[in-house]
């Protein structure tokens, strides 16, 4: 049975996507610093926690499963990898796609706090 898209997202470590974010934002003028940033806004890891599931080679399935989503991530709406976030049916595959579009938002030189949404 072949495997589907939202398996092989829920398998992949975090660790091994993590330095591909920090290149992208980065060679945009961004900072590691304001990464996160975003990822702790998202997901509510601080810079302690990062590490230690970067170290501990867990996978996006097991990262978000420890994350505490932010009550306004349902805010994060918009086209990544081809697909409108908003109406992604899979959880685990929508947070990860929350995720990669914060981090386009933020090497694209969107504000910061239009990044980290906040309700009006």
């Amino acid at each position: 049975m072949p495997v589907t898209s939202d398996e092989r997202i829920a398998k992949m470590k975090f660790g091994s996507i993590y330095p591909h974010y920090v290149d992208k934002v980065e060679k945009k003028g961004r900072t590691k610093k304001e990464l996160h940033e975003v990822i702790q806004w998202l997901t509510g890891f601080n810079e302690r926690a990062l590490k230690k599931h970067i170290k501990d080679e867990i996978t996006f399935e097991q990262f978000f499963k420890k994350a505490k989503i932010h009550p306004n991530a349902h805010l994060i709406k918009g086209l990544i990898c081809g697909y409108r976030v908003e109406e992604i049916e899979n959880p685990l595959t929508q947070q990860c796609r929350y995720l990669d579009k914060l981090v386009d938002e933020l090497a694209r030189g969107k504000k910061m706090e239009n990044i980290l949404r906040t309700e009006k």
